[in-house]
């Protein structure tokens, strides 16, 4: 069974910076995707970022394109997820997960069949 552990959310000022980051343990992830999703207060949980573990495929949502940086590190079973120029709508929690899917459909949250407890993201104006 796959266990998934966040950090690294907290509390930083528009413009600003934070580092996520998710351990996982259990099987191999070979055939797996990690992604980040998030939910705000009132809010559907949407797609952020993921990537494939195998090949280091990305893909990221429109509106964290160009400021979110996801990245692997397989000897240590994480993955990252760098943000940058933080703005008050990323507010919310973070949540990692770990699923099999391809292209689009890793945008999905039903694509993804274990979730970490969240960590959370507050960005002040």
């Amino acid at each position: 069974q796959v266990l998934l552990v966040e950090s690294g959310g907290g509390l930083v000022q528009a413009g600003g910076s934070l580092r996520l980051s998710c351990r996982a343990s259990g099987p191999s992830f070979s055939r797996y995707v990690l992604g980040w999703f998030r939910q705000a207060p009132g809010k559907e949980r949407e797609f952020v970022s993921a990537i494939s573990w195998l090949a280091g495929h990305s893909f990221y949502t429109d509106s964290v394109k160009g400021r979110f940086t996801i990245s692997r590190d397989n000897a240590k079973n994480a993955v990252y997820l760098q943000m940058n120029n933080l703005k008050p709508d990323d507010t919310a929690l973070y949540y990692c997960a770990v699923g099999y899917c391809s292209g689009d459909g890793c945008h999905k949250a039903s694509s993804y069949d274990t979730w970490g407890q969240g960590t959370q993201v507050t960005v002040s104006s």
